[in-house]
Order: C-alpha cells, then sequence, then structure tokens
C-alpha cells in the first residue's frame, strides 16, 4: 500500500519527502510534512502549499479524502483501493507482503561450539537469525543461513577428555584423575556409554584414543545441534568446519602480511596491529609456539566469506562477543574488503522462570537451561515467538507458565485464537474464502476499515522489521492485529447479516495476515483450539 502512496504522491510533489502515518487514525491513513520543504524552496507558506497540493490529489481515485491541516497533508484511503488489495492477497496469499529487493546475504548464526546440547541462550540466536532469513528471503533477498563449527580449538580435544574420563570412571574400575578444567554433565556420560557400545571398554584404557573419542564425540554432538534446532523448525544451508578452513591459514596469513601495517612481532608472537582500526589495543593471532589463536580462526573465516563475493555479510553473535567485532572488522580491512560490509548483531542472554521462580537447571547438561527441554514444555512455536518479542541485544526474562495461559496474557495463544476463530466463522456461515473474494468492500464503517488497512499493513511491517532488525515489530503488530480482530467480532454480529459477506472477506483478509506473519517467524497458524 505504502508503495502505492508513494507513486501516487509523486506526480505532484517535487523531491523526497517522508510518508508517515499520523497519531490521530480519524485524521487519515497516511501523512506527510513534504509541504513544509517545499514551503523553502518556493518560498511561500506550508499551509498554502499544503492546501493546494491537497486540491490536486482530490482526483486521485486512490483517496477517498485528503486534508490540509497544519501544513501537513492528510490522506485517506478510498475502501475500493483498500478492497482491491484485499482481494489481490486472499487470491495469491503465497505472494502476500513478497518485496522486490535485491542483493545477496550471508548470514551466520548459532555457531556453539559441537561440544553439547543447545542450551536456552543459543535458542534466542537461532530463532531471531532463522526469522531474519525467513523474513529477508520473503522480501526478495538471496540469502545463505550458515553456521561455523568450531571444532579446531582446545575444547574439542576437552570433550573427547571428558568421555575418556566419564567411561574410565563407569566401565573400567582405573584410576581417574579429574582436571580442574573437563565437561559436567549426564550427557558426556551418556556419550562415554554409547563410545562404550561402539568401540568397547578398551578405549577408555589409553589415552592415545582421546583424540579419537574427541572427532566421534564432536560428530555426536553435531547431530544432537541439528536435531535441537529441527525441532525448533530451524534449518541452515551450510555448515562450514573450522578445522577445514585452518587449511588455508598459511596462505591467508601470507594476505595479511602483504598489508605493511597489518601485524608486526613483538615478544615472539604476532599481533594484528588492529589498534589502527578502532579497536582497544593490538591483538595476538599466532602464540609463542608458533600455533594461531581463536582470532586467527575468525581471521580465516572471514576471509573465505568475502572471497565467495557476497553484497553483504551478517553475523548473529551473543552479546559477550562485543569486544570481537573491532578486531575482525580490522582483520577484514587489512585482507583488502570493506569492512562496512559485515554487521554485527548481537543476541543478549535470556532468564527463564516458572511459576515465577527460577527455572531449573538442567541436570543432564550439567549447568543451564536445555533449549530441548523448554521446547518440550512448551513447544517450538511458543518458544520462538516469545524470542521474538523483544529486540535481540535487549535482555528477555519470561514464565514459562505464562505461555501456557488460555487467554489475552498469552500473547501467541491470543493470535492462534483470533486466526481459529475466523475459520469457526467461517464454518458457522458454511462458506470458504474464495467464495466471498469477489465481495466489495464498500460503505465498510469506521471499524471494519481500520481493521481492513491494519491488516494490509503487513508488508510495511516486515519491510520496516527486517530493515531495523527489531522483528519484535512483527510480533507487536500480530497481537495488535489480533485484538483488533476481537474488539471487532465482539462489537459486530457477522453471519446472518446484511454484512456478513462483507465481513466474511474482511475476516479472510486478516486471517492471510495472521498466517502469513506466523509463517515467517516458523509458526504454523491453528484451525481449530
Amino acid at each position: 500500500m505504502k508503495k502505492s502512496v508513494l507513486n501516487t504522491l509523486q506526480k505532484h510533489i517535487e523531491g523526497d519527502f517522508t510518508l508517515e502515518k499520523p497519531k490521530d487514525a480519524s485524521l487519515g491513513h497516511y501523512a506527510t510534512p513534504a509541504a513544509f520543504g517545499l514551503a523553502k524552496l518556493h518560498r511561500k507558506s506550508p499551509l498554502i502549499i499544503a492546501q493546494e497540493l491537497a486540491e490536486k490529489f482530490a482526483d486521485e481515485d486512490i483517496f477517498t479524502k485528503v486534508d490540509a491541516l497544519k501544513g501537513y497533508l492528510n490522506f485517506k484511503l478510498s475502501d475500493t483501493f483498500l478492497d482491491t488489495k484485499a482481494t489481490e492477497a486472499i487470491l495469491n496469499e503465497a505472494d502476500f507482503g513478497k518485496g522486490e529487493k535485491s542483493g545477496t546475504i550471508l548470514l551466520e548464526y548459532v555457531s556453539a561450539n559441537p561440544t553439547g546440547p543447545l542450551h536456552i541462550g543459543h535458542a534466542r540466536g537461532a530463532v531471531f537469525g532463522d526469522t531474519l532469513c525467513k523474513i529477508g528471503r520473503h522480501l526478495g533477498y538471496e540469502i545463505t543461513a550458515e553456521y561455523y563449527v568450531n571444532d579446531a580449538g582446545n575444547q574439542i580435544r576437552l570433550l573427547g577428555l571428558s568421555i575418556y574420563l566419564a567411561g574410565r570412571d563407569r566401565f573400567t574400575g582405573l584410576e581417574v584423575i579429574w582436571p580442574e578444567e573437563y565437561y559436567r554433565g549426564d550427557y558426556i556420560y551418556d556419550l562415554a556409554q554409547e563410545a562404550k557400545e561402539a568401540f568397547g571398554e578398551q578405549i577408555f584404557e589409553d589415552e592415545k584414543n582421546i583424540d579419537m573419542l574427541s572427532d566421534w564425540g564432536k560428530e555426536k554432538m553435531l547431530d544432537l545441534i541439528r536435531q535441537n534446532l529441527a525441532a525448533a523448525n530451524i534449518t541452515f544451508d551450510n555448515f562450514v568446519s573450522e578445522k577445514e578452513l585452518f587449511k588455508k591459514w598459511d596462505e591467508t596469513f601470507a594476505k595479511l602480511k602483504k598489508n605493511p601495517d597489518a601485524v608486526y612481532e613483538k615478544e615472539g608472537k604476532v599481533w594484528l596491529r588492529s589498534s589502527l582500526k578502532g579497536d582497544e589495543k593490538d591483538r595476538v593471532i599466532v602464540r609463542e609456539d608458533g600455533r594461531p589463536t581463536y582470532l586467527a580462526g575468525d581471521i580465516i573465516y572471514h576471509n573465505e566469506k568475502f572471497e565467495r563475493g557476497y553484497d553483504h555479510y551478517i553475523n548473529i553473535w551473543g552479546a559477550d562477543h562485543h569486544g570481537y567485532i573491532a578486531r575482525v572488522k580490522a582483520a577484514i580491512e587489512f585482507l583488502g574488503y570493506d569492512p562496512d560490509k559485515l554487521e554485527v548483531i548481537l543476541s543478549q542472554m535470556v532468564a527463564l522462570l516458572k511459576g515465577g521462580e527460577p527455572y531449573k537447571m538442567s541436570k543432564r547438561a550439567g549447568n543451564f537451561i536445555l533449549m530441548s527441554d523448554v521446547i518440550e514444555e512448551v513447544g517450538a512455536e511458543a518458544l520462538r515467538f516469545i524470542f521474538l518479542t523483544k529486540k535481540s541485544d535487549t535482555h528477555l526474562e519470561f514464565d514459562v507458565d505464562q505461555l501456557k495461559t488460555e487467554d489475552s496474557s498469552n500473547p501467541i495463544y491470543y493470535i492462534q485464537y483470533a486466526h481459529a476463530r475466523i475459520n469457526q466463522v467461517f464454518e458457522k456461515a458454511g462458506k470458504d474464502p474464495h467464495q466471498v473474494v469477489q465481495t466489495k468492500l464498500e460503505d465498510l464503517g469506521e471499524d471494519a476499515q481500520n481493521l481492513l488497512f491494519s491488516a494490509l499493513l503487513l508488508p510495511e511491517v516486515l519491510e520496516d522489521a527486517f530493515a531495523s532488525r527489531q522483528l519484535q515489530k512483527l510480533t507487536d503488530y500480530l497481537k495488535a492485529l489480533a485484538a483488533r480482530y476481537h474488539q471487532f467480532y465482539n462489537k459486530h454480529k457477522i453471519v446472518g447479516t446484511a454484512n456478513e459477506e462483507k465481513y466474511l472477506k474482511l475476516s479472510a483478509m486478516v486471517a492471510v495476515t495472521i498466517r502469513t506473519g506466523l509463517r515467517l517467524m516458523g509458526i504454523e497458524a491453528k484451525y481449530k483450539m
């Protein structure tokens, strides 16, 4: 709708201008302060210019009313225009809200170490990334979803050691010397049990087997992570191995050294001169013993990313990685790429409650809340929705018991109930949406017209949510639309009235919007509740 309005306004308004929604809905559907900018150009009062423009738009079919008020132009869309948009949406639901954006994006998210099952903190970034991907693709972008597997560092060796010690402890009766650092939790003993079944007890009798257990355990954890993600309706196009990428370290390091400002040696180490590019200090990329650091892995990966030639790169990282942004961008620039093409979105942790009390840590995981446990308790769809209700870089706290209530306090229930209610209305009327799609939505009345306008706003909401990376704008919009429909339903009888077919078509439009919005959040709309 907004695009149609802008195209119409550009016939008579010079230059750039903004389109807004009046705070007072009775003034119109859209407004523009364009007259204020034109006043300087034409040396006229904005009140006079606004009045002159209002007269020029009076004959446009798209508007039923154009008012000049205190220099602003207010536009009320015609029933005919809104009806046409609704008909298109109902007949072509799969295309509703689709955009014509262009460009390629490499979106990396989750990338949790394959040393244990996903916890609730991982889940937030996973849901955000997957939803951003779905919305972006709907708007027309070509997006590749990628998981970077951190399988080259000491944590994988530590996983193998933990499995080895757990098996030695449980099955061999041999002495076990527990180190300060190792992975805890029942899942490690479960892995040890599986390793015993696969290789026999003797696997735990010789430390030489730790490396083999590390690789085996990593693959087992990756399988589990994929299962955790699939349970939340999340899939990836690529899984990229850090271990495999490290084979390119020599050539990447050589490329980095071609830039005379990039690196230097000091105290037997190789340093990245990241302080030149806004980092608080320089960073070690090669240790005294010649081993590359964790940052070196990021440098290899981002070089490999940029070699693939995407238009834009998005990383979704945990908030604790904030300090890594400057150093990674510095490396990108030293390698000869544009660091502004990399965008990093931070995902804050989640505080989970149950009945007002802190949610219990998983015994199986050791010291954190498992993503799979929460999905089992409230369902993947409730989990996905609640994780999208706040900006990703702000703290999120919610009570799982609230997600089980069946009233307006549970937002996903309230939205789903609106969709199921619409289906119920059609069943009661003995009709389906395609039987009423050609009904003309004329003389609707203010309540119905406002509801119709709200339902048609989804394309604008999607564009805004994606561009601002504030996906809570979609959840807020769907909550408000559901509330408006419930209010309309309670105020206006539908079946058996003179307005039955009009109101059914209006209801069908609301249902299309709810279904589409939920689908782009990875949630399936319910038809019965």
